[in-house]
């Protein structure tokens, strides 16, 4: 305990915390440029098959947890419910505290598509990965791209691939769980496919609004029980929605206590 207290006042310090920030920037700048020709190989050789894209985005996603080997500043773990039928497709769901939430959830043993902003796509090399990942791009407030958005996710659901979505939209200033939209419920109840519950505590630290230097940070995603849509009409929508965001609230309480 005594060590892991000296550890954290290390890096801690303000001159510590600039000189390794800037490391793993660099380290994550270096990770990408040699995973986009990786991805591109297992892209093309597995396109004849893998429809889904499943295998380049699974090692798409390993580039988070390389980074995360390298990086002293943050230490991720995964708890909960285990996977035993990885290309079963769910419908995740998550709360969403910071960017880093996407590195911590790639932490996950299974491949799932992101639904994603345009101006993820739009980053240098790593908009490639996510094209060749065959993740969903959505840009906000527009109608067409909505509809065309969820299209892509039936698409990959069809595919036996999960999708991952934020049904909060976006990440609160404050770190309270916001109101949960339909979209992710609406989707899971029309493919019939289960929602899968992800709680994720400790990202919010990790890299704060407005500022490029990294914290030191102990986050954790934990999976919940997977909720069956079998049966459920749109009319259920609201009582989903409402359970699973009740549920992770439940679980995230638990987690920060």
């Amino acid at each position: 305990m005594a060590n892991r207290s000296a550890r954290h006042r290390f890096l801690g310090n303000p001159v510590a915390r600039t000189v390794l920030s800037a490391w793993s920037w660099f380290v994550l700048g270096i990770i990408v440029v040699i995973w986009v020709p990786m991805v591109f190989v297992v892209w093309m050789v597995t396109a004849p098959f893998d429809k889904g894209r499943y295998w380049p985005g699974y090692l798409f996603r390993r580039l988070c947890v390389v980074h995360q080997w390298l990086n002293p500043l943050w230490r991720f773990r995964t708890s909960g419910v285990k996977i035993t039928e990885p290309r079963r497709p769910y419908v995740v769901v998550s709360n969403h505290e910071s960017f880093v939430d996407m590195l911590l959830i790639s932490h996950l043993p299974w491949e799932m598509k992101w639904l994603s902003k345009e101006s993820m796509f739009k980053i240098p090399l790593v908009g490639w990965l996510m094209y060749m990942a065959g993740d969903v791009k959505l840009i906000r407030g527009n109608k067409e791209s909505i509809v065309q958005a969820m299209t892509g996710c039936h698409d990959r659901l069809d595919r036996r691939v999960s999708v991952m979505l934020f049904p909060e939209g976006t990440r609160t200033r404050d770190g309270a769980l916001g109101e949960f939209k339909d979209g992710a419920f609406r989707l899971a109840i029309d493919t019939g496919c289960p929602i899968l519950p992800l709680v994720v505590n400790g990202t919010r630290e990790a890299l704060q609004t407005g500022d490029w230097r990294m914290n030191v940070t102990h986050a954790e995603v934990r999976v919940l029980e997977p909720i069956e849509t079998a049966g459920m009409t749109k009319a259920d929508v609201p009582v989903l929605r409402e359970r699973v965001r009740d549920l992770i609230a439940a679980e995230l309480a638990v987690m920060r206590a």
